[in-house]
């Protein structure tokens, strides 16, 4: 119990310094595109052309802002692109994989991306609307990122590592597609821009046939298209074939439509296709091909950057030793804290602890004691009423033993003298029937010896007759 109450209090010391948890709402189909995320694409305007009904929309947040938008294939277990901008290149990076519970169930009350392992058993149908962990484990795939989360400052990296961001990329061609994406936009596309705020970036890929185990789609390419919705404008496309981690293709947006889906427009307007900056694409074209011939980009702004970065480094080497002691010094404050609250939260703890205790068991003796003088009270008048229709019942069962008794005796002489009374009635009444029954006797017998004289003559009278015609000759009709 001690366990469970300072695990609670560490989490919401965490909820309280660290608000910022990451975050992804899948967007409704009566939305309108991508909701708060479509600040990510040029006149707040997403692409078109991406109809399919497992194309699934969510607008990746953290820390309650939207830092990117994903279009999330279910089919393919994938995303099939990310719009993003470029904020600023992180020195470091840690990965701290989510998934989204709301593409598998939409149902459920998570608003927010969460860790796999704290969804197990309370998500319905969890994987099958999108990669897991366990699909990449053991597969010779890593997780590539398609915004790669070292194109921001650490306050968005944990957006972007969610598995509606990534794709199955081997290690060579993750590393490749990180570097070159980062090299490009840092060093070709910002410097170009005139509004830096306003160069938009849709990363994507292109699904294939191949599975890894059976269910997440590896690309057959990855591609990245950029837009510089400022008065010099222009728009390009890049194209990585998975087969080659040391390709990449510059082509125009148009071009590269062409590859995606039937009907797609990546950008409104096509991002300035009318009245794009000449001088400004080829100066980009131009850098985008010294990146990849490994050749140093040189450019104004670039060289200001370098020289900048020649005092940054001065200045980090001579302030390393204070910076590092100031460190030093928060974290020994930080561990007191949290010493001196520890402390005083296990005293607190014990007094409180000890208090309530002692309350608690005042108060169920208490209740015990009300509880049982409550049922005394309430069993007297039950057991005094059940002790008077005992009672009642009682007497009324001999009141009817002595009535059936009595009836029983009075039956006896009554039933007698009635009988014998109506002997007489019953012996005159039975003349008439016996007389009646006697004629008809003495009328059945007189009848009886009538009918056997006629039948003794009947017989007597048809023997002589036929002794007759047996022998005296017949005489004729004349005789």
């Amino acid at each position: 119990r001690e366990w469970t109450m300072r695990t609670s209090v560490v989490f919401l010391l965490c909820i309280s310094v660290f608000p910022g948890f990451s975050q992804g709402r899948v967007v409704r189909e009566d939305e309108t595109g991508f909701a708060e995320c479509n600040v990510f694409f040029p006149g707040q305007v997403p692409p078109e052309g991406f109809t399919e009904p497992f194309h699934v929309k969510i607008c990746q947040q953290y820390n309650k802002e939207p830092r990117f938008a994903t279009l999330y294939s279910t089919k393919d277990k994938i995303p099939l692109y990310s719009a993003f901008k470029f904020t600023k290149p992180a020195e470091s990076e840690e990965e701290n994989w989510l998934v989204e519970p709301q593409i598998d169930d939409p149902e459920n009350d998570l608003h927010e991306m969460v860790h796999e392992a704290d969804i197990i058993g309370t998500v319905a149908n969890l994987g099958a609307n999108q990669a897991l962990t366990s699909d990449y484990v053991g597969s010779g795939y890593e997780r590539g990122l398609l915004n790669p989360s070292l194109l921001h400052e650490e306050d968005f990296q944990m957006a972007t590592y969610t598995l509606t961001n990534a794709v199955p990329l081997s290690p060579a061609l993750s590393k490749s597609w990180h570097r070159d994406i980062r090299k490009i936009v840092e060093q070709a596309l910002i410097p170009h821009c005139s509004k830096k705020d306003h160069l938009y970036l849709l990363a994507g890929a292109i699904p294939s046939s191949v599975r890894v185990k059976g269910k997440v789609s590896v690309p057959e390419s990855l591609w990245l298209a950029a837009c510089c919705d400022a008065p010099e404008g222009w728009s390009l496309g890049l194209v990585k074939k998975v087969n080659d981690e040391n390709s990449l293709a510059d082509l125009t947006v148009g071009e590269l439509e062409k590859q995606l889906l039937a009907e797609v427009h990546l950008f409104k307007g096509s991002c300035g296709k009318d009245k794009q900056y000449q001088e400004k694409r080829e100066a980009v074209l131009q850098a985008v091909s010294q990146i990849r011939s490994g050749e140093q980009v040189e450019t104004t702004d670039n060289q200001e950057t370098k020289d900048s970065g020649w005092v940054r480094k001065v200045a980090g080497i001579i302030a390393t030793p204070f910076i590092k002691l100031l460190e030093l010094l928060i974290y020994v404050f930080v561990e007191l804290v949290k010493f001196v609250f520890y402390f005083l939260w296990l005293v607190v703890k014990r007094v409180c602890g000890t208090v309530l205790d002692g309350l608690y068991s005042l108060w169920s003796g208490l209740v015990s004691y009300l509880k049982a003088i409550s049922m005394v009270l309430i069993s007297i008048p039950y057991d005094v009423g059940r002790v008077i229709v005992n009672i009642f019942l009682g007497f009324l069962q001999i009141v009817q033993d002595v009535m059936s008794l009595t009836y029983r005796i009075l039956s006896i002489p009554v039933g007698f003298v009635l009988h014998l009374a109506a002997f007489p009635y019953h012996s005159i009444c039975a003349i008439p029937s016996v007389l009646k029954d006697i004629a008809t006797g003495l009328g059945g017998t007189f009848s009886l010896v009538i009918d056997a004289t006629v039948a003794v003559l009947h017989g007597f009278y048809y023997l002589a007759a036929h002794i007759v015609k047996r022998f005296v000759p017949k005489g004729s009709s004349d005789d």
